[in-house]
Order: structure tokens, then C-alpha cells, then sequence
């Protein structure tokens, strides 16, 4: 036999058992896992949550701005659509899952 193979044969058998090994290496991967989730993954399913319930709990006569930045006011709401009055007698109907904010109904315009 070679040394080399010799050597080998030896460093295995000196070896400890992989078990305690495995969950010694696996450790940071999972703290580093629950870290992101409570960090990352949690927050923003909340702040998922909060946002589909505001979608779904508009009513005529909110403020609402759409994800293409058009501010107006809802006039009808439907199932899956409302429509909005964007200026004076120019209305459009967007998908709900578009708006991207339902402001209060007492907030004012910032230069007012």
C-alpha cells in the first residue's frame, strides 16, 4: 500500500461521527434563514396583508391614486374594478389591483 492511501485510510477512521458534524454546519445556514424571515418575509406579508384590505374597502367618494400616479376619486365600485373621476367630468375605470393608495378622506392638498 502507498502512503498516501495509508494516510487516508487513517484520517477517516479518526474521524468523528458525521451527526454531530452535519448539525454543527447547518446551524448558521438556519439562523441566518430565521433572521431573513423575521427581518424580510414577515414584514412585507404584513404590509401585503394591510394593502389588499384597503384595496378591497374602498367606497365612493375616496381619494385613490393609481400605481401610474393618477390621483381622482372613485365614483363607482365594483367587483374587481372602480371607476375613477380623474378631472371634472372625465371618468375612467381601472382594476382594482392597480391602486396604489386610498387616502383619507380628511387629508388636503399639500399647497392648501
Amino acid at each position: 500500500m502507498s502512503n498516501s492511501l495509508i494516510a487516508t485510510i487513517l484520517a477517516s477512521a479518526a474521524a468523528p461521527g458525521g451527526g454531530g458534524a452535519f448539525i454543527v454546519q447547518i446551524l448558521p445556514l438556519l439562523l441566518v434563514f430565521v433572521i431573513f424571515y423575521f427581518l424580510m418575509i414577515r414584514p412585507q406579508q404584513r404590509r401585503m396583508k394591510q394593502h389588499q384590505a384597503t384595496i378591497a374597502a374602498v367606497q365612493k367618494g375616496d381619494q385613490v391614486i393609481t400605481a401610474g400616479g393618477i390621483r381622482g376619486k372613485v365614483t363607482k365600485v365594483a367587483d374587481d374594478e372602480v371607476e375613477v373621476e380623474i378631472a371634472q367630468g372625465i371618468k375612467v375605470r381601472i382594476v382594482k389591483s392597480t391602486l396604489s393608495h386610498v387616502l383619507d378622506k380628511n387629508s388636503k392638498p399639500a399647497n392648501d
